[in-house]
């Protein structure tokens, strides 16, 4: 394992795994933009190979593919090789692709090789971990405190006794990463990410079980895809990011975007929801987050000043994101209760 230092985003070389998902694609796309040399990690996920790639032309000498398993250890140190940073994401095996009561032992196993690979290369100066804000609500004590962020935990008898499967397999797979991590001397953080708003959602996604409740308790959340992105970025650049980041940018608890939502993920004949749903306060924070992006972007952006006074420089017209979330935007949705 290295020692952390500041990126060089111009001449680094970063992993990417699983690739073949839409969040991890994404972050592809978007590091390759930012200049980095990227090792995309992908499973054999029918179909989903020539989509991920999109747009990418095809002699990018930026981007090398590399076929890797979770459960194969030496496929994923190939990847790994010559690489400064991991962005790591799990993507269910296409021979087993809904969560279920087996799939946490599923993920653990691939948490487990992915970060033992992660403190055997000796290059590796930071992991950014994927994992999900479910890893936080899921608790009867939860329920009565007055505010949720990275402090908090699901409690993994609640998320067995409501069969919550994928609440509990990200819950097992975060505490193991943790638990080999600190172990090791990786250099971590994590991402734990709301219910990702991509174009492919859908009312099966497991994020959903038990959405009424999430509801009533405020703590619904989701994020946009360009949001998360961003923010795995952010958090891998800053050599001052530690722990776990809350990521969303949305909150869901009130009646008119649940109808929104409802018609997205419903037939017509069932989207419609009643009408007295009422407010429900928000009961979870993303402050650390924001307090992350606020500091890097100020900066970036005095780093970008320093440099127009030195030379006259052309800004592109990319947009730089300052993410200064004081309004959160509200969104809201129902749907069967936990049984």
């Amino acid at each position: 394992m290295a020692t952390a230092a500041s990126f060089d985003q111009t001449s680094r070389t970063v992993c990417v795994m699983d690739a073949s998902g839409r969040l991890g694609s994404s972050i592809v796309h978007r590091l390759l933009q930012r200049g980095y040399s990227v090792h995309a990690a992908v499973q054999n996920h029918a179909g989903k190979l020539s989509q991920s790639f999109e747009g990418l032309s095809c002699n990018n000498k930026k981007l090398k593919v590399f076929h890797s398993d979770p459960f194969d250890y030496h496929s994923i140190m190939d990847a790994l090789k010559g690489c400064c940073g991991l962005f790591y994401s799990f993507e269910p095996p296409s021979d087993q692709p809904t969560y279920d009561e087996f799939m946490a032992d599923v993920e653990v196993r691939a948490a487990h090789n992915v970060l033992e690979a992660c403190a055997q290369t000796n290059t590796i100066d930071k992991v950014v971990f994927t994992s999900s804000a479910t890893t936080v609500i899921w608790s009867d004590s939860n329920s009565k405190a007055p505010d949720l962020d990275e402090r908090n935990w699901s409690d993994l008898n609640f998320c067995r006794k409501f069969k919550l499967w994928q609440a509990l397999s990200k819950t097992l797979a975060e505490k193991t990463a943790w638990a080999l991590a600190m172990d090791r001397g990786v250099n971590m953080v994590t991402v734990n990410g709301g219910l990702l708003m991509s174009p492919d959602l859908t009312i099966a996604n497991p994020y959903l079980k038990g959405a009424a409740e999430m509801y009533e308790d405020g703590v619904f959340v989701t994020v946009d895809l360009r949001f998360i992105v961003d923010t795995h970025i952010h958090v891998f650049e800053d050599i001052a990011s530690y722990g776990r980041y809350l990521c969303f940018n949305h909150v869901i608890n009130c009646n008119e975007d649940a109808v929104k939502l409802a018609d997205k993920l419903l037939p017509p004949s069932q989207s419609s929801l009643p009408q007295s749903l009422g407010i429900h306060q928000q009961r979870i924070s993303n402050k650390k987050l924001n307090k992350l992006m606020v500091a890097f972007d100020s900066k970036r952006s005095s780093r970008l000043t320093a440099g127009l006074l030195g030379k006259q420089i052309i800004i592109s017209s990319a947009p730089i994101f300052l993410f200064l979330y004081r309004d959160v935007m509200f969104y809201t949705v129902t749907f069967s209760r936990l049984k």
